[in-house]
């Protein structure tokens, strides 16, 4: 029995594995760990879990900061000495990983180099690729795409654009779109390029 669960928190890891941005794939490992796996035996595994995905959240919706990161590191270190069982220990392994690429930092910064973390990415439509075929337009239910339709012979068109506030980022405007108009970009980007 005890070999079946270890199997199944390697293959939580692999599951986790198959995202992109590191912020991602801890939050994920995270849950599924909390959710099946831990036993709750150990205070530093069980409380030091929580703990985790509650500093994880705040980092992956753009609320986190450094010491947010510190507290992490320092949970998964005493998770790492003080855990009674393997699983706490390899949970903490698996947090320490990602801790020194930097990434949780640029996710602090407002970055996610992944384009994962939807808190600091927007769909934007490039201009120079945009027809004014308005398909994104009508497929939109949230109403967050202005702009006119491009009628033959005629001039001085609203151009298309997404209104962020109203964009639920669902993506739906980019599988209409028949030019790839619509991308996904960082927040930071164009906060930078004002600056």
């Amino acid at each position: 029995m005890s070999e079946h669960k270890e199997l199944k928190v390697e293959d939580i890891k692999k599951e986790a594995e198959e995202k992109r941005c590191p912020v991602q794939k801890t939050m994920y490992y995270m849950e599924k760990f909390l959710a099946d796996q831990m036993c709750g035996k150990c205070f530093p595994c069980s409380l030091g879990s929580y703990e985790v995905k509650i500093r994880l959240k705040g980092i992956q919706s753009g609320q986190g900061t450094e010491a947010d990161i510190f507290i992490l590191r320092r949970i998964a270190q005493e998770m790492m000495e003080a855990s009674r069982c393997k699983k706490g220990k390899d949970t903490a392994k698996f947090i320490l990983e990602w801790m020194d690429t930097g990434v949780f930092s640029e996710h602090i910064e407002g970055i996610c180099r992944d384009k994962e973390c939807l808190a600091f990415m927007e769909y934007r439509i490039v201009p120079e690729r945009c027809v004014m075929c308005g398909e994104c337009k009508v497929i939109c239910r949230y109403d967050a795409i202005i702009g006119e339709k491009k009628k033959p012979y005629l001039s001085g068109y609203l151009p298309f654009e997404i209104r962020q506030r109203r964009c639920t980022k669902c993506g739906e405007c980019v599988a209409v779109c028949p030019t790839g108009a619509i991308e996904l970009t960082n927040v930071m980007d164009d906060v930078k390029v004002k600056v």
